[in-house]
Formats: C-alpha cells, sequence, structure tokens
C-alpha cells in the first residue's frame, strides 16, 4: 500500500485516502461491475416501460407474449439482432464505421459512474461502510464531476457524426450533420442552466452538491425552478428524444445516421439512446432534486436513500415517455429558433438573476429590488430581441432570395 495515491488522484472517494491496496482495487472493481450490470438490465426494463407505457397512453397492447406481460421482449429483440448479418457498406470508411457506436455507448455509462445512487445524505456526506472500508455508493467522485458530464456528453455528438460520415452514402451524413448541429446548439443551454447549480452548490463534485440540498434545500426551488426546466427541455434534445427526434426522421432521412447499421453495431445505437435517457434522468435528479436525499423510513441510511433516488428517478423517466406519447415533432427552424433564441438567452439570464442575489445578500443591498431590476433588464432586453427577431421575419418575407443583401 501506498500513503502517496490519494483522493487527489482518484477523486474524493474515502476509498483511497490512506492509499491503494488489494482491498480497495477489488472493491473498486465491484461497484464497476454492478454499476454497469444494474445500468444493462435497467435498459431493458426502460425499453419495456417504455412500450408497454405508450400503449397504454395510446389505447394499445404494446409487448404480451415474450415472458410476464412481455418483460422479456426486450431481452429476444436484442438476441435477435446480435445473430442478424453484420453489414458494412463496400464504400465506408471500416474502422471509423465500427468505432462509431462505442463513442455513443461509453460516454453514456462514464456519465453515470458519477452519480451518487445511494448514502445517508440527512446527516453526512453519503459513505457507507462496504466491507470493512468506507466508500461513497457511486463509482467515482472526481473533484470536476460535473465538467466530466458535460465532456462526455459533448463525446456523444462524435458517435454520431462519425457514424453517418463513415457510412459512405449521403442520407446518413445529412441526418448527422443535423444532429451534431441539434445537439451542439443544447450542449450551452444546458452548461449555462447547470451553471446556476453550479453557483448555488460551489463545487463540481456530485456527492458535495447532493450534500448541499440535504434537509430539503434542493436546487430545484435554491435555484427558482427556471434551470430545471432549461436543463429538462436541453437534455430531451440532447438525447435526441421525441419531440426533437429529428435525427430520426424516416420520412425525410431513411432512418437517420445509422440508417447503414445493422446487427449488434445497430442494437449499439439503440442501447446508447436508452442508457443515455436513464443516465440523464440520474443527473437531473442529482442537480435538481436532492438525489438520495429523502425522509429515512428504514433502519439502514443508505438503504433509504437508493428507495428515494429510484422513486425520483421514475418520475423523470415516466416523464420523458409522457413527452414521446403526447407531443408532435418539432421542424428543425422551431428546433433551432427554441434553443438559440429563447433557451439560452433565457439561462442566461437567470443566472445573472441568482448572481444579483446572492451579490445584493454579500453587500448588504435589498436582495427583493436587485432581483427586480435585474428582471425589468432581462424584460427590455427579451422585447429587443422579438423586435429584431420580427424585423428579421418581415424582411425575408418582402425579399424572400436575399436580394437586399
Amino acid at each position: 500500500m501506498t500513503a502517496a495515491l490519494g483522493p487527489s488522484v482518484f477523486g474524493l472517494d474515502p476509498l483511497y485516502v490512506g492509499g491503494v491496496g488489494l482491498a480497495e482495487v477489488l472493491i473498486t472493481l465491484l461497484k464497476v461491475g454492478v454499476a454497469f450490470a444494474v445500468l444493462l438490465v435497467a435498459v431493458m426494463l426502460m425499453i419495456w416501460f417504455e412500450r408497454k407505457l405508450i400503449s397504454d397512453m395510446q389505447n394499445r397492447i404494446g409487448p404480451n407474449l415474450a415472458g410476464p406481460f412481455g418483460i422479456f421482449q426486450t431481452l429476444a429483440d436484442g438476441i435477435k439482432l446480435f445473430f442478424k448479418e453484420d453489414l458494412v457498406p463496400e464504400q465506408s470508411d471500416r474502422l471509423v464505421f465500427k468505432l462509431a457506436p462505442y463513442l455513443s455507448l461509453v460516454p453514456a455509462f462514464l456519465v453515470f459512474a458519477v452519480v451518487p445512487v445511494g448514502g445517508d445524505f440527512s446527516g453526512g456526506n453519503g459513505r457507507i461502510s462496504l466491507f470493512g472500508h468506507e466508500t461513497l455508493l457511486q463509482v467515482s467522485d472526481p473533484p470536476v464531476g460535473i465538467l466530466l458530464v458535460l465532456a462526455m456528453s459533448s463525446v456523444a455528438v462524435y458517435g454520431v457524426m462519425l457514424a453517418g460520415w463513415s457510412s459512405g452514402s449521403k442520407y446518413p451524413l445529412l441526418a448527422s450533420v443535423r444532429a451534431s448541429a441539434q445537439m451542439v446548439s443544447y450542449e450551452a443551454a444546458l452548461g449555462l442552466s447547470l451553471a446556476a447549480v453550479l453557483l448555488k452548490s460551489g463545487s463540481l463534485s456530485t456527492n458535495q452538491i447532493v450534500a448541499e440540498q440535504s434537509v430539503w434545500n434542493w436546487n430545484l426551488w435554491v435555484t427558482w425552478v427556471v434551470p430545471m426546466v432549461i436543463f429538462l427541455i436541453a437534455a430531451t434534445a440532447e438525447l435526441n428524444r421525441p419531440p426533437f427526434d429529428l435525427v430520426e426522421a424516416e420520412q425525410e432521412l431513411v432512418g437517420g445516421f445509422h440508417t447503414e447499421y445493422s446487427s449488434l453495431r445497430f442494437a449499439l445505437f439503440f442501447l446508447a439512446e436508452f442508457m443515455n435517457t436513464i443516465t440523464m434522468s440520474a443527473i437531473i435528479v442529482t442537480l435538481f432534486l436532492g438525489g438520495p436525499n429523502g425522509p429515512d423510513f428504514t433502519t439502514v441510511g443508505w438503504l433509504s436513500g437508493l428507495l428515494w433516488f429510484f422513486i425520483k428517478l421514475m418520475l423523470f423517466l415516466f416523464a420523458f415517455v409522457w413527452l414521446r406519447a403526447t407531443l408532435p415533432r418539432f421542424r428543425y427552424d422551431q428546433l433551432m429558433d427554441l434553443g438559440w433564441k429563447l433557451l439560452i438567452p433565457l439561462s442566461l439570464g437567470w443566472l445573472l438573476v441568482l448572481a444579483s442575489y446572492d451579490v445584493a445578500g454579500d453587500r448588504g443591498w435589498n436582495r427583493a429590488a436587485a432581483v427586480i431590476v435585474m428582471l425589468a433588464i432581462m424584460a427590455a432586453l427579451a422585447g429587443l430581441l422579438a423586435l429584431a427577431l420580427r424585423a428579421a421575419r418581415q424582411r425575408r418575407e418582402l425579399d424572400p432570395q436575399g436580394g437586399f443583401a
């Protein structure tokens, strides 16, 4: 064992404070294996849950033959895809074509690795005892955990872009360009809404963010609700979920960026989509709803936190399915207008409102007056933006060919 390797190298997990030996390595491998297995099983159940819930909402039957209530239908579909022929287009870049699905799948798991899924945060920092060692109920707690989340969501763009580019066909290429533009556009609104949480929490560690929300001090109302709504909308667009699923607009793009994929590689894209839905829901719970925080109604503190985390996670998974079942798909211009002309200005303005509230408190000013002034400034800027957009729209109607330019 070496005492030189501490939390600065392996994150903030107390497991590594005394150094790293065989026991620490085995516990870490156990946490990685359990997290990966649980996430894979959760993806299978999520696909079944979405199919059954949508069928109930749309007065259909849904899966009902493979296993009780059709619960094994996803497993049957996976086995079928595994034994299908794996096709690689003749004009494709074979190496990149085979690599792209993993660039979409791996970031989804790495994001989940920094999510605290349990622990007693009511009077502590979520630490539990495992085989005589103190640790956290998450795979890793790096000091820059939230930056890792943003980085991994950005890396996922490469999987989509390279999948379309390497296929050697124009249809997947057009779909991947559209998907990349969509994901990059909403990444800005996602980051700005996240900055509001960091402003209140004062830490990039996911464990510390959850600890700051103990005793019902959730960021949902600490940040005054708006950042969570922006984050939820931006995350839906990031995940290419309806009503923002323009990446797979079959009537336009023959299935999207994965048109040329088959067999296991197609299944990996499908797996990554639903895994991202679960991990992003877990991130929303961590950032805004206190993660595992909640009343302790069991004799084991960390078990109570695990149950609360699951309940909150199911709330957002239900919301994602509900949106898919009810809302029509946006047009692409509506998608871009929502991101660039509404969500980004609103998230930036709301961040300034929260900052002005904190600065007013630090300086001894009237907080209510500071917020009112900032809201008035936001309203004035929103009016100017609306006038500019209206003038631009009228100009396009008068000169659709752009002759004035």
